[in-house]
């Protein structure tokens, strides 16, 4: 499946359970890449291609470009005018080469190496799913006030969002959209606070607005459900409690059945939120079929043009976007990186890419809240990426027990969270961090309601408590550094500006 990280592959290397694969956070090298010079694979005469076909935004699709489209062999799916980007299907192995040729169009690329529909090159993993002796055991911890699985939840104190919410637990004008696999808007946790009208899905590049068409089916990755909880979680006396449990929480589905999110989706996602009075959307995943999108390849290029202009919109629209940094302990500062996972929907192989110059969007597109990972020590997870200047911001994400372990009575080092069907458990990896910004960016917004994007980023920033360096850094105390931590206190490549507040978030 795709690549949800937990970051957008959903999970952290810690049990294989824990992993979902493509892009939304999932464990690290559960999916494989070819070089970035790699065509689409499909023959003149091969089922469709998906492409985007990048305009000048704002003036609508000339009948230039639509009989261009149609010459070089495409159909038009649908279109953004305002930000120019059309969504096309084609056959012809040569429709980006012939449309790119064609006046007024300024890139096009194909979304995808593999043919539609594509298919999965990875088993869906399981989170570890919290027993019925677990959850009757943190019932008889929990303190007045405190829903029953509460104790469980060390991610809460370790951003002070427990006291946050004896001052605040957010406004219900706030939505924050998780743009995933589908949320299931039935579970007692996420029923009380799910904005219906904010929510959609987005799987085939084109809003689909029928009633329940943003949830996960029974045979899909329960990360999107988890990633909501995490964010809004009702404090109603059920299960457990987000970090803004006052807060609405959308879904807007982009991940398909195999769990690839492609761009047309991803582009949807962002358009949708930016016109549906989003405030906040959340990104665990990275957008398939590359981890990294590289400038030199006219396909990729244009894949990080049409997200760009997407996710610019919707800042524009005052929208914060905060995304998951990935779960392959990469410094993405670094001169060189190894992806041995790309094209992760056909044949991957390893190619070394320059990370200033190959992209994994939208975690790296301007304006956009790079978040990394930590444990219940409050260090760098094991598996968050970093680099200075590339992250943001540090929020928990879970950690394996033999790294860090969490003080009692919280048993796991876990992210604890919904599971579609009325059921609670475990899951970790970046892509549980950033749900933790983005409702801490949540009651910020609830805190200055007339906030644009840009401010309630300043304060998000500001706000984060200062965590130095942690170095050396030797998560696994074998006597070797496992990563490199550079830059000062209030601000490094391990923690960005510091560990996020909720506390502050509600009294500043």
């Amino acid at each position: 499946m795709a690549h949800l990280r937990s970051r957008r592959r959903l999970a952290l290397a810690v049990p294989a359970a824990l992993a979902l694969t493509a892009s939304v956070g999932f464990m690290p090298g559960t999916a494989s890449a070819a070089p970035h010079s790699a065509p689409a694979t499909a023959s003149a005469d091969s089922p469709n291609l998906s492409y985007v076909v990048n305009v000048r935004p704002g003036h609508g699709v000339s009948q230039h470009v639509k009989r261009a489209i149609a010459k070089a062999g495409g159909t038009v799916v649908t279109s953004y005018d305002r930000i120019g980007v059309i969504v096309v299907h084609s056959s012809d192995a040569d429709f980006a080469a012939k449309i790119r040729k064609a006046h007024g169009v300024e890139s096009a690329g194909a979304t995808r190496t593999a043919p539609l529909p594509a298919q999965s090159t990875t088993d869906m993993g399981a989170p570890i799913k919290l027993s019925a002796a677990q959850a009757d055991a943190a019932g008889a911890e929990a303190a007045a006030g405190q829903d029953p699985l509460e104790p469980l939840q060390w991610d809460l104190p370790a951003i002070k969002a427990d006291k946050a919410h004896e001052k605040s637990l957010g406004s219900p004008k706030v939505t924050v959209a998780v743009i995933d696999t589908g949320v299931d808007d039935t579970h007692p946790d996420i029923a009380p606070n799910f904005d219906r009208d904010a929510s959609v899905n987005c799987v085939s590049g084109k809003p689909d607005t029928t009633d329940g068409a943003w949830r996960p089916s029974a045979s899909e990755s329960p990360h999107g459900t988890h990633v909501a909880g995490e964010i809004a979680g009702a404090k109603n006396g059920i299960g457990m409690t987000g970090v803004a449990p006052g807060v609405k929480v959308s879904g807007i589905k982009v991940g398909n059945p195999d769990g690839f999110f492609y761009t047309e989706a991803v582009v949807c996602g962002f358009v949708w939120a930016a016109e549906h009075g989003v405030d906040v959307t959340n990104n665990s995943y990275y957008t398939d079929p590359w981890y990294f999108n590289c400038a030199d390849d006219p396909d990729q290029k244009a894949l990080v043009t049409a997200i760009t202009r997407a996710t610019r919109y919707a800042e524009k629209k005052g929208t914060v976007n905060v995304a998951a940094a990935g779960n392959e302990n990469y410094d993405l500062a670094a001169d060189e990186i190894t992806d041995p996972v790309s094209p992760n929907d056909s044949t991957p192989s390893d190619r070394v890419i320059d990370p200033s110059e190959c992209l994994d969007i939208p975690t790296q597109l301007p304006g956009v809240v790079t978040v990394a990972a930590t444990g219940a020590k409050g260090i760098k997870s094991s598996f968050s990426n970093h680099g200075l200047g590339v992250i943001d911001i540090a929020a928990p994400g879970g950690d394996s027990t033999r790294y860090q372990t969490p003080a009692p009575p919280a048993t796991s080092g876990l992210i604890l969270g919904p599971l579609p069907g009325g059921q609670w458990g475990y899951m970790a990896g970046t892509s549980m961090a950033s749900p933790h910004v983005a409702g801490v960016a949540a009651l910020i917004k609830s805190t200055h309601p007339h906030a644009p994007a840009s401010l309630v980023k300043a304060l998000l920033y500001a706000e984060a408590d200062a965590t130095p360096c942690t170095d050396p850094y030797d998560i696994d105390a074998d006597g070797k550094v496992d990563a490199v931590c550079e830059g000062t206190k209030n601000h490094n490549g391990f923690y960005g500006w510091g560990t996020a507040d909720a506390l502050d978030a509600v009294t500043k």
